[in-house]
């Protein structure tokens, strides 16, 4: 290790033994495994939930779905405790996945990796401006549908928000009570959303189930979907969640590994399953669009749905305001003026460049099917199975090298494949749309 390198790291006495942890202006070891694992379950409940029965049940039908929802459940339980068992491999805490794929593959892996990360999180927080817009938008067409106010400025006025939220909470630690504000908006927006689709379901009992279009057409919806499965799911953060548990880091983060997707995960399939119950193939990328009812419960449904867009948006971009306090040094009081002015600058522009790409192609399924294929799939599945064989190669039997081999060549060719669905998919909507359409 060189003098630079030294100077960025601090060793601290845990269990009885040494442990190497890079230095960050962000708290970490500071949470309990039942905030952390609200953390996860507030990724997986948020208001992209109200996406999947048009995103994932509608391309692969009743058989397709369920089966689908439940594999990519067992097999993202299955990724995420590899990446979560590697924590403290070698002696050192590795607190950014960025850190972990360096210290095993080395410093060209470390680059790779972060480009990988960035993508996936800016993509996912593209993807919450455009659910906050359209949530503004819904409220907005429920009391005044005179097309004055189209989508690209509810995204716009979402970003302002997105960044105001940013600038006053430095760091995921920091949430505390926003981690229960957005269960209670999930749980809003969720209850409604399902509430509503029965009371429709019930009233409307002819619903065509048929996966629509060619045979063509399918294939590549059907690939896009796959991607979307595992999107549901993953973080591609998951060692930045992690830093911020308490000892034992290892024990504490599979507790919440367990939470999240178990109980976590009924939510996402109760208001996806019933939503396309009772809407079919008709079902829109957004369900509460689909759902008939009283103006003040959908305008609440929404609202929710907007804030908790907000909430979720800043988990995911923590990793990267993260990187930014750190390589500045910004440290000391969150309230001190020299550290408030550079989150407004430095954040601040995050969200507007998030919030322009966003105005610009609001395509949401199309932002869901691009991140899963290049970036999820690599990150969560690829990475995290390789990883494992390469950190833990002489403990491991020939059938189990096997195993996480078949692992990174089948989510290899998943990812290619679902990537190449996800471009056709913009190309079609782009021909569909011009820029800062009004979706």
């Amino acid at each position: 290790m060189d003098t630079s390198e030294a100077r960025n790291r601090k060793v601290v006495s845990v269990e009885k033994f040494d442990l190497e942890i890079p230095e960050t202006a962000h708290q970490i070891s500071s949470d309990s495994w039942f905030q952390v694992a609200f953390v996860l379950t507030t990724g997986i409940n948020s208001a992209y939930v109200l996406g999947y029965s048009g995103t994932v049940m509608v391309p692969l039908g009743w058989i397709g779905g369920v089966v689908g929802l439940l594999l990519a459940t067992a097999i993202s339980l299955y990724a995420n405790s590899l990446i979560a068992k590697l924590h403290e491999f070698g002696g050192k805490r590795h607190i950014r996945y960025r850190d972990l794929a360096g210290f095993i593959y080395g410093k060209k892996m470390y680059r790779v990796t972060w480009g990988l990360q960035y993508v996936n999180l800016f993509m996912i927080n593209c993807g919450y401006i455009i659910l906050a817009g359209s949530a503004l938008k819904a409220v907005y067409v429920l009391f005044r549908d005179d097309s004055v106010m189209k989508l690209p400025h509810f995204i716009a006025i979402a970003g302002v928000v997105c960044a105001i939220f940013a600038i006053g909470i430095p760091h995921l630690s920091a949430l505390g009570i926003w981690l229960g504000v957005s269960t209670i908006l999930s749980l809003i927006y969720i209850v409604v959303a399902i509430v509503l689709s029965v009371k429709d379901g019930v009233s409307k009992p002819s619903r065509d189930y048929n996966i629509q279009g060619s045979s063509i057409d399918k294939i590549f919806t059907i690939t896009g979907a796959a991607a979307n499965l595992v999107f549901a799911f993953n973080t591609g953060m998951l060692p930045e969640i992690q830093a911020t548990v308490k000892q034992p880091v290892v024990k504490n983060m599979m507790k919440a590994l367990y939470f999240q997707f178990t109980a976590g995960v009924l939510p996402m399939y109760a208001v996806t399953f019933i939503g396309y119950w009772a809407y079919g193939s008709s079902t829109s990328t957004y369900l509460l669009n689909s759902v008939s009812g009283p103006l003040w419960v959908k305008a609440l449904a929404n609202i929710s749905a907007f804030l908790q867009s907000v909430i979720s948006l800043h988990i995911f971009a923590s990793p990267t305001y993260e990187f930014m306090d750190t390589k500045y040094g910004i440290k000391g009081s969150p309230l001190a003026l020299k550290n408030l002015l550079f989150r407004t600058v430095a954040r601040g522009s995050y969200i507007a460049v998030s919030t322009l790409l966003s105005a610009l192609l609001p395509f949401l399924g199309d932002f869901m099917s691009l991140t899963g294929a290049i970036s999820t799939f690599p990150l969560t599945f690829i990475l995290a199975n390789h990883m494992y064989v390469v950190a833990m190669n002489d403990k491991l039997s020939p059938v189990q090298k096997l195993w996480h081999w078949l692992n990174v060549c089948f989510f290899g060719l998943m990812s290619l494949a679902a990537a190449i669905a996800a471009v056709r998919l913009i190309v079609v909507d782009s021909k569909n749309f011009h820029v800062f359409a009004d979706v």
